[in-house]
């Protein structure tokens, strides 16, 4: 990033290598939502205890999914999931499990945009999660101004991105490379609560704003690791219990700065719940943010 934010000194903000940890979601039916993330999205089961399943790439957890048939879908002016954006290594692997759902899947389909920064295909998973699947450009390839990063949403063809990436290898194995929670995107009730809980108390950097619609957020100069957006959410409260996101969560590179994160929230008046791993906070709509020291 070319700019120092104004009003953030450089010990109020995460560290530089913080990341995303895996996202769970609380489901109705457990049997389908592992065939659709295992089959479909082309992830890994790489457990399963009881009501609890985690897929994910290589040993690296993506999404976890909770069984919790007792509760309800919530309306879909609430507050919760936007999506959750898996980010893959190259072209290929993208282009594999891109492929893979459209096989396996092709009804949750929902968009594609090349986003300057990354190629973004988009997919509703069969309980209304969004998914994201995509791939980055190099840093060097982005464009910054004032502290703002460019980003945008130009036509991408998805015939066109399967052909010019997808390779017969790919076709037979959907499962090239690794994959991790590249970034998570939030329906929340408003931009400045957001900002005031993500940027200003929990310390990520804003890099790109669309005022009174959507807040991009990022440590370490990252295009954004997290997002919130009022576009079918203005206006909403705290949530309620339901079926949807269960929590997310933020990694951390060591327990120092895990400590620095809870000091801070603590001097804000936010109070943590600790379970001797991680620390979990409520933002203002109730979306339960889980932080802990990442493993290399």
């Amino acid at each position: 990033m070319e700019d120092e934010q104004p009003g953030l000194r450089a010990g109020d903000r995460l560290a530089a290598d913080t990341s995303m940890g895996p996202v769970t979601l609380r489901v109705a039916n457990l049997d389908a939502m592992v065939a659709y993330y295992r089959d479909a999205v082309s992830l890994t089961l790489l457990s399963q205890d009881g009501p609890i399943a985690v897929l994910g790439r290589g040993t690296t957890p993506i999404v976890i999914l909770q069984f919790a048939p007792e509760l309800k879908h919530a309306g879909p002016r609430e507050a919760g999931l936007f999506h959750t954006a898996i980010l893959f290594e190259t072209k290929e692997a993208l282009a594999a499990a891109v492929y893979s759902v459209a096989k396996h899947a092709p009804g949750t389909f929902t968009g594609s945009a090349d986003h300057l920064v990354s190629n973004a295909f988009y997919f509703t998973d069969p309980e209304g999660n969004g998914v994201e699947l995509y791939w980055d450009r190099v840093r060097t390839e982005w464009s910054w101004t004032h502290g703002t990063l460019e980003m945008g949403t130009l036509y991408l063809d998805p015939n066109k991105f399967l052909e010019e990436n997808l390779t017969d290898a790919a076709v037979e194995n959907p499962i090239i490379g690794g994959g991790v929670v590249g970034h998570v995107h939030l329906s929340v009730g408003d931009v400045e609560s957001a900002r005031e809980f993500y940027v200003n108390r929990l310390g990520f950097e804003t890099t790109v704003e669309i005022p009174g619609s959507a807040l991009f957020v990022s440590a370490g100069g990252y295009h954004h690791h997290m997002a919130m957006n009022t576009w079918n959410s203005k206006g909403a409260g705290r949530r309620k219990l339901a079926l949807g996101l269960g929590q997310v969560e933020i990694l951390v590179p060591s327990a120092d700065d895990l400590g620095s994160l809870v000091e801070r929230m603590e001097h804000y008046g936010i109070q943590g719940r600790d379970d001797g791993n991680a620390v979990s906070f409520d933002d203002p709509w109730a979306n339960l943010i889980r932080a802990t020291v990442g493993h290399s």
